[in-house]
C-alpha cells in the first residue's frame, strides 16, 4: 500500500505560478513512476506530466515549456511547478503513483483555479 498526501493548490491570476507537492508513504520502494493528472468536472481525467525512477519525463503538449515535474526520491515526493498559468489550466489535480507489484494509487486531489 502507498499513501499520498497532496498540497499546494489554490487560486491564482493568469500568468501566475503554483507548485504542487505530493508526498508518498508506505511501500515507497515499489514506486516506479510518479505523476499528475487533472480533471475538470464532468470530463475525463487527463495526464499532465509524469516522471520515472530514472528521471525521464513526459508532458502533455499544452503544458510543455510552462510546467516542470521533478521528484525527490529520498523523500518520495513529486512536485509540479506550474508557471504562466492560464484559465484553461483550472482543474482538480491528482497525484498518481505506479508501482511494480501493487498497482496504481491516487491522491485525494487539489484544486487549482486560474482566474482574473
Amino acid at each position: 500500500q502507498v499513501q499520498l498526501v497532496e498540497s499546494g493548490g489554490g487560486s491564482v491570476l493568469p500568468g501566475g505560478s503554483l507548485r504542487l507537492s505530493c508526498a508518498a508513504s508506505g511501500n515507497i520502494f515499489d514506486i516506479k513512476i510518479m505523476g499528475w493528472y487533472r480533471q475538470v468536472s464532468g470530463e475525463q481525467r487527463d495526464l499532465v506530466a509524469r516522471i520515472d525512477i530514472g528521471g525521464n519525463t513526459n508532458y502533455v503538449d499544452s503544458v510543455k515549456g510552462r510546467f516542470a515535474i521533478f521528484r525527490d526520491n529520498a523523500k518520495s515526493t513529486v512536485f509540479l511547478q506550474m508557471n504562466s498559468l492560464k484559465p484553461e489550466d483550472t482543474a482538480t489535480y491528482y497525484c498518481v503513483v505506479e508501482t511494480t507489484f501493487s498497482g496504481v494509487y491516487w491522491g485525494q486531489g487539489t484544486q487549482v483555479t486560474v482566474s482574473s
